[in-house]
């Protein structure tokens, strides 16, 4: 089983494994150490198991609004329930911060990403054209609430 805990410091080796792994264009260590240290509207969270980050999640609070920057599952652990938690702590957090909305970008390749959020009540409200840098993949834009 596994436990869903704030972000630390001491995380962001095993983070960046799971950053690099994940994404044809990943943040940098100074990219999320600047989101722990320095942006207070910033909140990430990891998914462990005997001690060991399995994935992670972010999101940036805008006013009443959550954007939801990043979400990674360790290649091993993909399929097993890790993202599903993580994306629940997170729908909790917003509520208890008084959020009313989440919204987020998916790859519009990305299929099992886009079922995980519209199980959550995401609904895609638009599209960004060539949004991602690596092959000029269109975006969707996905939104929940209000909660």
């Amino acid at each position: 089983m596994y436990k869903v805990e704030p972000m630390t410091l001491d995380d962001l080796p095993e983070v960046l494994s799971i950053e690099d792994e994940s994404f044809p264009i990943p943040w940098s260590r100074s990219s999320f150490l600047y989101e722990l240290l320095e942006n207070q509207r910033a909140y990430y969270c990891v998914a462990k198991a005997d001690g060991k980050v399995l994935g992670f999640i972010g999101m940036w609070i805008i006013f009443d609004e959550g954007h939801i920057t990043n979400l990674a599952v360790a290649a091993a652990h993909r399929r097993l329930g890790v993202g599903r938690a993580l994306l629940q702590h997170l729908v909790t957090e917003a509520k208890i911060r008084g959020l009313k909305y989440l919204t987020l970008e998916v790859r519009a390749s990305n299929y099992a990403a886009q079922r995980l959020y519209e199980e959550f009540g995401f609904v895609k409200t638009g599209v960004r054209p060539g949004y991602y840098q690596d092959n000029q993949e269109d975006a969707y834009i996905m939104w929940k609430g209000p909660m």
